[in-house]
């Protein structure tokens, strides 16, 4: 296991384009970092950094204190999972986890004790005479990352590992690399433009806007309090509901149009008056048939127990998740217009028009 650190890394291609704008971060040793963001951020830009596969344009790239930027990818102790699973089709499970072994000269009874252990690990034991076309893709997944744990590597590296995989797979998939990790508990970088594998695997994240962070911390964290507009309106499923409203020296709630919004003066910090700025709620934070703001239902979604219900307020689509009921709350009718306001649990959130960073109280 290592440490992994950045120390202003950065990234520009021939012509000068930028996708990697001075990134600072240390990974502890152990840790499981995931890099989430939409495609075209940077996130797989960076890992590519790391692996060696990319050439690093500024800053440096240390791995257990050891800068990596100048040095093969073979030299780096690094293993590396792509979406793509990259078997070779003609040799069988157990040589495709051993081909890298067998590269690097190990003897026989190593290979064999690296793979065994891989494979009861993975519970490939069985599979280990099969070759890739007679497995299935969660199967496949699994023999990728079993071809990187026989290397018994300081860094683990994901590059969207699942993107290949079917919804239920995914699910499966998700819950193996969670369990290999608290197994191994080997310095892991997964790189994800789906943020619900970004929430559930990760012990820190990272969000990626235009090749830069826009927030570091733990999931709950980053889902809590986001830092910016780009991140509330990305965490979360659906993502946090951003209305644009004025708020007075009273602060009273206003929207576009200066129609006064019932949301209470307790909740609206002093930090934010007197001027125009977002006002965020998440979706499983609004309640249904309450003082707040009135929206146009234009389509409802069941889920089941739960409802997602899509309205909008001038020109501000508003998403909300409540319960599927049998009174008043269902079914609601499209076109049909209804108040929604605030849980009075949680806190809204409250960020800068201008800039789209976060304000706190």
């Amino acid at each position: 296991m290592a440490t992994l650190s950045f120390r202003n890394v950065s990234k520009t291609y021939p012509g000068n384009i930028a996708v990697i704008h001075g990134i600072d971060m240390d990974v502890a040793d152990g840790e499981f970092i995931v890099i989430v963001g939409p495609s075209g951020c940077g996130k797989s830009t960076l890992m590519r950094m790391v692996a060696g596969l990319e050439s690093i344009t500024g800053g440096e790239i240390s791995i257990d204190g050891k800068v990596v930027n100048t040095l093969e990818p073979a030299e780096r102790d690094i293993a590396m999972v792509f979406q793509n699973y990259a078997l070779y089709p003609h040799m069988t499970v157990f040589e495709n986890m051993a081909y890298g072994l067998k590269i690097r000269k190990l003897d026989k009874a190593e290979i064999q004790s690296r793979v065994d252990k891989a494979a009861k690990i993975l519970e490939l034991s069985h599979l280990l005479d099969r070759r890739p076309r007679q497995l299935s893709g969660g199967q496949r997944q699994r023999v990728a990352m079993g071809r990187a744990i026989v290397r018994d590597p300081k860094v683990f590296l994901f590059d969207e590992p699942l993107s290949n995989l079917d919804a239920k797979l995914r699910v499966q998939m998700r819950l193996e690399i969670q369990k290999l990790h608290h197994r191994l508990k080997t310095t892991s970088l997964y790189v994800t433009h789906d943020q619900v594998e970004a929430m559930t695997l990760a012990q820190r994240m990272v969000v990626m806007n235009k090749g830069i962070p826009e927030q570091i911390g733990t999931p709950i964290e980053v889902f809590e309090k986001p830092a910016s507009v780009f991140v509330a309106s990305f965490i979360g499923a659906p993502p946090m509901n951003l209305v644009p409203v004025h708020i007075d020296a009273q602060r009273q709630v206003k929207d576009e149009n200066g129609a006064v919004l019932q949301i209470d003066a307790d909740l609206v910090p002093a930090a934010v008056t007197n001027q125009k700025v977002f006002m965020g709620i998440r979706p499983e934070h609004i309640k249904l048939h309450a003082p707040g703001i009135p929206i146009d239902i234009e389509m409802v979604e069941i889920l089941g127990s739960e409802q997602l219900v899509h309205g909008r307020h001038g020109d501000t689509p508003i998403v909300l998740r409540c319960a599927v009921g049998l009174t008043k709350d269902f079914p609601l009718q499209i076109g049909e217009t209804v108040q929604i306001g605030t849980d009075g649990v949680h806190p809204l959130h409250w960020f800068n028009v201008e800039t789209g960073k976060r304000i706190d109280a």
